[in-house]
Order: C-alpha cells, then sequence, then structure tokens
C-alpha cells in the first residue's frame, strides 16, 4: 500500500518504512509526526481524493533536522559594471522515517501534525519577523532620549535675564541663535561651561556636525565672557 501526500508546497509517493526528506517541520528527533492531506492512497483499490482523502494519514518518526546540499545562484546584468552576485543557500529539512499508512481514523489518532516551522518555538516562520526585536531601533531610541536629557541638563543653567549676543561667536548667525534658542541656550556662561559630554549632546540634538569643536565656541565664550 501506498500513498501519494502533501507537504512544504510538495506531493510525495511513500511506503511504509520509507526514508522522506520534507521541507522543515516543527518537531525534534525522536518525535512521532502525522500528515493530514492526503491526496492516494493505492493498493488493491485506489482511493483518490477530492482534494484530500477524509480521515486518511501517514505517519512517521522525525530522524533529524538537516540541511540539504548548497546550491549557487550565479547573477549578471549585462551592460552593468560589478553588477554581478553569486549566493549559496542550503535548504532546511527534515528526515522522516514513514510508519504507517492510514486509509481512515487519522484524524482521531492524536499523533502531532506536521507543520512547518521552528523548532525551538513552534511558531510558524512567517510570523517570527513582527515577534523579533529591534536592537538596533531600541538603541536609537536610548541614544536619542540620553542626548534630550543631556541637553536638557545644558540649558538648565542659570541664564541672564537679558541674554547674550551669541552673534558674536564665529559662525553663528540668525539661523544658528534661533537653533540654539529652541533649547534655552542664551547666554555665553552657558556655552563656556560645556564640558566634552554637553558637547556632543548639543551636536547631535542640533545636527552641527562639530561646528562647536571646529569654532572653538567654548574658548570664545570664556574670553567674551571675562570682558563683560
Amino acid at each position: 500500500m501506498f500513498a501519494v501526500l502533501k507537504t512544504g508546497g510538495k506531493q510525495y509517493k511513500v511506503r511504509a518504512g520509507d526514508m522522506l526528506r520534507v521541507e522543515k517541520i516543527a518537531a525534534n528527533a525522536g518525535e512521532k509526526v502525522q500528515f493530514n492531506e492526503i491526496l492516494m492512497l493505492g493498493g488493491d483499490a485506489a482511493v483518490v481524493g477530492t482534494p484530500m482523502i477524509a480521515g486518511a494519514a501517514v505517519q512517521g518518526e522525525v530522524v533529524d533536522q538537516i540541511k540539504s546540499d548548497k546550491t549557487i545562484n550565479f547573477v549578471k546584468r549585462r551592460r552593468k559594471h560589478g553588477s554581478q552576485r553569486t549566493k549559496g543557500h542550503r535548504q532546511k529539512l527534515t528526515l522522516i522515517r514513514v510508519t504507517d499508512i492510514l486509509s481512515k481514523g487519522g484524524d482521531k489518532s492524536g499523533v502531532k501534525a506536521a507543520l512547518g516551522g521552528f523548532v525551538a518555538t513552534g511558531v510558524s516562520e512567517d510570523a517570527t519577523p513582527a515577534k523579533k526585536a529591534k536592537p538596533a531601533k531600541k538603541a536609537a531610541e536610548a541614544n536619542n532620549a540620553s542626548a534630550a536629557k543631556a541637553v536638557e541638563a545644558v540649558a538648565s543653567v542659570k541664564a541672564k535675564t537679558s541674554g547674550d549676543d551669541l552673534k558674536k561667536l564665529s559662525g553663528v548667525g540668525p539661523a544658528m541663535l534661533k537653533k540654539l534658542n529652541t533649547v534655552n541656550i542664551s547666554t555665553l556662561e552657558q556655552i563656556a561651561a560645556w564640558t566634552s559630554e554637553d558637547v556632543a549632546a548639543i551636536d547631535e540634538k542640533l545636527s552641527l556636525k562639530g561646528r562647536i569643536e571646529r569654532e572653538g565656541w567654548i574658548q570664545q565664550a570664556k574670553e567674551l565672557a571675562s570682558k563683560a
């Protein structure tokens, strides 16, 4: 007696005792699994499903989780210099030993259904990307939060009531002055008191691209503040 089953988008003709390599299913070595999508049963009287045979099943034991032979995919585009790529891929497979072919009663056997997915979680591969953590995004959010706190700490330095003319600093015009005022920086004393951590935070917050150190704002602020 043989059966034609469907799994992983492919069809397999199997008999009891056959070794079968199928698309990866969520099961560990030694587990018993059951394929419930049976298209045909062969023997003395062949039965063809419409499209599946109700109650029919193929049971097997998981031997191992393996990978297929590596396939090489080489892509080269005409008239595109350097536009070529070589990629290797090894498909994940599950090795199954077929133990029984059931013509009926498969829906009541209680054996675990053979489903695709990751062995560790039992979650289908299509569902896992939404559950994966995004460390890069979390790190960026943490950096932005720390930068915002540092800017607030710099701006918390007590400012003069009238403020200073920050345009005396080289590279500070009306547009730059407006940027500095958005984070409550309005005096030379504030700038003169900046530390290296403050400079990094302000530079990142206002996208100054190193202008603070390049123009020497801290030293200029100290000199202008002493003359005031």
